[in-house]
This record gives structure tokens, C-alpha cells and sequence, in this order.
């Protein structure tokens, strides 16, 4: 999901917290087809409450059941989406399992699955049912059968019922989800890259190639450089975009977006719309893609596009934070404002796509890997999170 890491949404200071459960591979049964082994007891990142604090425990998942299969987890991204959902954005209820971007081997089977035990795979938050009324008109992105920010599935070690993060709770060692969540990739990938390509890649790559259609010679701007900012600068830059100007409230963004491609780089204050148009024969970008999800930046993309231009709202933000736009403005100035959910695509066409791209060497994600830490240590990457710092922090559990 999207990452509004512009402004952050939540108080850093988070101390850095001691594992509540030891180290260790999870307590699982062997690698087996067709299901019919006990539940499984791993370690994963649990929150107990809006605010607190994040632990790594024990939790018991299921055994997987008819057209499930068991993954065990390599790398989970740390996504905003996740801090929303325990810092109040999102509704959320707990305990909760964190994570949601992530890649993994298949480890079981249940009955009914076509997949193979061993093959490498990226999760998908939001599998398409493909019979909806939106799935038969090709927009999958807007399946009626979308996952709740929050499924129930499994249980602590203390016996309390367990919520899943879009249902999956990906920052554990394993995972128990359908096999329509998730899609087969190629072997070999970076582990730490490959994650970013079932939420951060796919959002911000699509937001530019399905949902804005930039053309070369066009104007872009980012504002907010976050994993999926970066996502959103390389691929404009893919896309042949001249002028690509990155937005940040940070300064330390700035040498991160002329890595991804931007081609300027604008701090966000006052004189931002000023600096805009002076890049752009004083019209404004043809392009303007908002990757923060608040009314604030969603206004500020909108001043810094053109008339006739383009606005598309990549962020996932508060359902009270209301924007604000004047009737004669959005008459007179004949713009579009829309937003793009999980980048109007359709990851199990996609994801390979761009899974191909990697194994390649078209498609460079190491510009969006921060650095890679152990479970015990996620707790910090929210807090860093929190600040803004780095573009995507990635749990890796090899």
C-alpha cells in the first residue's frame, strides 16, 4: 500500500525494543503437499493496541486448509500502510499481526492447491475474485471481494484471538493464505527487492504506466518520497518523462530521489508552486502524482499542475482529513483529480511483469532498499518510519 512518509503521522521515540519471544526458525512441520498437518506456532510482529508497543511473540496459524497454502516468509517490507494501522489512520482491531509486502517459498500445501511446494512467491493483499462486477469489467484493482484492513485468523500464545494485516500478517516467519494471494516469481530474485513488488513497486509503477499514461516528453512531479515516491520517480523516468521534479519536506531525500530519476529536486515550503513553474515555461507539470494520503499535499499537487493537467492521489490517508478546492478553480483550470488504488492493476498479471523486469536488470529496486534488519529489530524501522528517514526498510528472516 501507499506511503505518506512526507509528513509522518505518528510520534517517533519509540524505544528499541527487546523480543518478547526468543530467536529461532518457527516451530513448523515439514515442507508437504495436500495439508493435514497441525497448526503452526511462529514469531511475528504483534501489536496489542493503537500505540503500543510493537513485540515480537509466539503466534499459532492454522494448518492450511482447502486451496491454501503455508509460505514461509524471506523479507517483509515495512509499509506506512502498517503504521497507519497502528497509529489511528486505519481501523484496525487487535491483536494484529503487521506486514503485508512480502516474499516467501511455499512450505505446504492444502487440499486443491495446483502450486508446488518450494516455489518461490510474492504475496498479494488484494487477490481479485475475477466474477465481481468490477473484476468482468477489468478493473480488478476495484474487486468487490477487497480484503478488510484486518482478517481474523489464528491465535497469541496466550490463547487471544489473532487479526491479520490485510489478511496476511506478513512480518512473522510463515504465513497460512489463500493460494489466489499469492503469485508465483522467478528464483534467484533479491529476497529484499522481490518483497517490494507486491506493494511499493506495483503501486507506484502502475500509478505512472495505468492510471496516468505519462508519455515521454511529459512534466512530472512527486511529492512525498517514500518507497512508493521512488517507485513513482522510476518509473516516470521509464516512461520517458523530461522534467521529473521530486518533493520532500527532507533534505536527506534528495541525493535518494536523483538515484530513482528525478531530474530536480524541491523541498516543500512557500515557494514551491514559484519553483514548479519555473521549471515548466511557468504552466505547471503535466503530471502531479501525491504519495502522503493528506489534504495538505493533496492541495499542494494540485497548484503544481498545469491547467488541463493531471493530479493523481497515490497516498491512502485519514477519512476525516477533507479536501478543499474551490468550484471556480476546478472549473477554470479543467485539471483531473483522481486517485490510484494499488496502481489500477492487476497483480496477478503484473507482478510477474515486473518480477521479469528484475531478473533482467531492467528494473533496479535497490535505490528503494533503506537496509535490511532482523525481526527482532522492526520495532526501530517503524520508528524510523515514523520520521521519515529512508525510503523502504525490509525485514529479512533467512
Amino acid at each position: 500500500m501507499t506511503d505518506p512518509e512526507l509528513s509522518p503521522a505518528a510520534p517517533a521515540g519509540r524505544p528499541e525494543l527487546s523480543p518478547a519471544a526468543p530467536a529461532g526458525r518457527p516451530e513448523l512441520s515439514p515442507a508437504v503437499p495436500g495439508g493435514g498437518t497441525a497448526p503452526v506456532t511462529v514469531r511475528a510482529l504483534v501489536a496489542r493496541g493503537s500505540g503500543a508497543e510493537l513485540r515480537v511473540e509466539r503466534v499459532r496459524l492454522p494448518a492450511p486448509g482447502p486451496g491454501e497454502v503455508r509460505v514461509t516468509i524471506r523479507a517483509a517490507g515495512v509499509c506506512h500502510s502498517d503504521l497507519s494501522m497502528v497509529n489511528g489512520t486505519l481501523a484496525a482491531r487487535f491483536p494484529l499481526v503487521l506486514g503485508h509486502e512480502a516474499t516467501g517459498v511455499v512450505a505446504e500445501t492444502g487440499p486443491g492447491v495446483e502450486l508446488s511446494v518450494g516455489t518461490p512467491v510474492v504475496l498479494n493483499w488484494a487477490p481479485a475474485c475475477r466474477a465481481c462486477w468490477w473484476c468482468r469489467r477489468g478493473e480488478q484493482w476495484l474487486c468487490a471481494d477487497t480484503t478488510a484492513p484486518t482478517v481474523p485468523r489464528g491465535e497469541t500464545d496466550d490463547g487471544v484471538p489473532l487479526h491479520l494485516t490485510l489478511g496476511l500478517g506478513a512480518l512473522a516467519e510463515a504465513v497460512v493464505v489463500p493460494e489466489r494471494a499469492v503469485i508465483p516469481i522467478p528464483a534467484g530474485l533479491p529476497p529484499e527487492q522481490a518483497a517490494l513488488l507486491g506493494c511499493a513497486v506495483l503501486t507506484g509503477v502502475g500509478a505512472v504506466r495505468n492510471t496516468a499514461r505519462v508519455t515521454p516528453g511529459e512534466s512530472v512531479a512527486v511529492v512525498g518520497l517514500g518507497g512508493v515516491g521512488l517507485a513513482v520517480l522510476s518509473a516516470a523516468r521509464r516512461a520517458g518523462a523530461t522534467t521529473i521534479l521530486a518533493v520532500d519536506v527532507a533534505e536527506a531525500k534528495r541525493d535518494l530521489a536523483f538515484a530513482a530519476g528525478a531530474t530536480d529536486f524541491l523541498l516543500s515550503d512557500d515557494r514551491l508552486s514559484k519553483e514548479v513553474r519555473a521549471r515548466t515555461e511557468s504552466r505547471g507539470v503535466d503530471h502531479a502524482f501525491e504519495c502522503v494520503g493528506r489534504a495538505a499535499t493533496i492541495r499542494a499537487a494540485w497548484r503544481l499542475t498545469r491547467r488541463g493537467g493531471a493530479v493523481t492521489v497515490v497516498g491512502m490517508g485519514a477519512k476525516d482529513d477533507m479536501v478543499s478546492l474551490g468550484a471556480l478553480d476546478i472549473f477554470h483550470s479543467a485539471r483531473t483529480l483522481r486517485s490510484s488504488v494499488y496502481g489500477s492493476s492487476d497483480p496477478d498479471r503484473e507482478v510477474p511483469v515486473l518480477a521479469a523486469e528484475l531478473a533482467e536488470g531492467a528494473l533496479d529496486l535497490g535505490v528503494l532498499v533503506s537496509g535490511t534488519i532482523p525481526l527482532d529489530e522492526a520495532p526501530v524501522a517503524f520508528d524510523r518510519l515514523a520520521r521519515g528517514e529512508g525510503a523502504r526498510w525490509v525485514v529479512t528472516l533467512d
